[in-house]
């Protein structure tokens, strides 16, 4: 069996783990990815936030964004369930940067970027290699074995891991570390269209949230060479009510919303539908001995406000920071990790919030800004990723029309001496 040796393994190339990567090769780590799929691949979540021109800025990609045919994205806005739309929140109005313009992406394209920086960067880079079970030594995470796809093995030997595998969950549920979330459980079936209408003028690439019953939506996301990315969220009862086909209960969806329906009429419907089940999870453990997750791998949360990349390219570049200076201090215990779980559950605890009270049927933003106007820049900063600050001013005022929930007591570093299986 071959083997190799390296400073960092990084199981998965997209967002979190290409960024990780990245990052740590540029401060001259050994770095090895890992990545299962042969790039380019398919990939939903297409919105990035504002917030993700600094992850982005830091890995000298801005300039081949703004080079790229990804549609602006200048604002999100909200239609009602009778197709009236809100006035666009505009990011500019609210923050004089340029990174208050953002971008909806080609999600196979984008990946593909960040990977092939990684690589430009001194990373390697292998694909189609799936990542099989961790390698335990002395109560730590020392390596990776692995199974090329033509069926070799091979191990990889390092004192970190990072597992950024998404929604595999590589260490979550090899671990039954998952702790979902017992609200935030929508499932989302979407579709593609091709020439779909588009707003005119700067809202052209607006992401659109358009209200079904129940709380649900849908969202409406331009794409480039006019393609829109539209896809509905709601209880799994409220969409199987009469059916089980996708393509019935979409369609029915879009029938009942009027600005949907006549943003899609003139389009042609392309591809297949697509169903996940959208359920919210942490982890119980942000890391053990030699290993630490990111992404989702760590976590995952309801996609309405658009976070998830963002959640990917900030803790990918905040875990390169503490892995580096792990291996600069000697020092890669779980507990090394606990600074870099406190960062990561404050920033989606702040999000979830937000995401409860979008759900609430008691719950409205216009109310709660006619009541609370001073709180619009707290909503946004929010909105855009500006995650890592006291909202708890602004939550407090929610809770007046809401339930805010309580931050969850879990994903944090597992400090205790790990009772963890060492095969697969």
């Amino acid at each position: 069996m071959q083997a190799t040796q390296h400073d960092v393994i990084v199981i998965g190339g997209g967002p979190g783990g290409a960024t990780a990567s990245a990052v740590l090769a540029s401060k001259g780590r050994n770095v090895v990815v890992l990545e299962k799929d042969k790039f380019p691949r398919y990939h939903v979540g297409e919105s990035l936030l504002p917030y993700c021109y600094f992850p982005l800025d830091r890995l000298g990609l801005i300039p081949k964004m703004k080079a790229s045919h990804f549609p602006k994205k200048y604002s999100v806005q909200f239609v009602s369930m009778e197709g009236r739309l809100s006035v666009p929140f505009y990011f500019f109005q609210h923050w004089d940067h340029e990174a208050a313009n953002t971008w909806q992406v080609l999600r196979s394209e984008f990946d593909q970027m960040l990977l092939d920086n990684s690589r430009e960067k001194g990373a390697e880079v292998i694909e189609e290699i799936t990542a099989r079970e961790l390698i335990w030594k002395d109560g730590a995470v020392v390596g990776v074995k692995a199974v090329t796809k033509s069926g070799e093995a091979r191990e990889f030997h390092a004192p970190m891991t990072i597992d950024a595998t998404g929604r595999d969950m590589f260490a979550i549920s090899r671990n039954n570390w998952q702790v979902r979330d017992p609200y935030l459980n929508k499932i989302a079936i979407w579709t593609y269209y091709k020439d779909a209408m588009r707003d005119p003028g700067l809202d052209e690439g607006a992401t659109t949230v358009a209200f079904v019953p129940d709380k649900g939506w849908f969202w409406y996301i331009p794409l480039p060479d006019g393609m829109t990315s539209v896809g509905v969220v709601a209880e799994k009862d409220y969409l199987y009510r009469d059916s089980r086909d996708l393509a019935t209960i979409y369609q029915r969806e879009v029938a009942a919303q009027p600005w949907i329906k006549e943003h899609v009429a003139c389009g042609q419907q392309t591809g297949q539908y697509y169903v996940t089940g959208e359920f919210s999870y942490r982890s119980r453990h942000c890391s053990a001995n030699g290993l630490v997750l990111t992404g989702d791998a760590f976590g995952f949360l309801d996609p309405v406000f658009s976070s998830g990349v963002f959640l990917a390219l900030r803790g990918g570049e905040l875990v390169a920071d503490t892995v580096d200076a792990a291996l600069t201090e000697g020092d890669t215990s779980a507990a090394r990790f606990a600074e870099y779980g406190e960062s990561m559950n404050k920033g989606i605890e702040a999000m979830r919030k937000l995401v409860y009270c979008f759900y609430n049927n008691n719950f409205s933003f216009k109310d709660f800004l006619m009541k609370n106007p001073t709180m619009k820049g707290d909503l946004t900063d929010c909105l855009i990723g500006n995650l890592y600050r006291d909202f708890d001013p602004m939550f407090e005022a929610m809770s007046e029309f809401a339930d805010v929930p309580k931050p969850v007591p879990h994903g944090m570093p597992l400090v205790s001496e790990p009772a963890l299986q060492t095969c697969p």
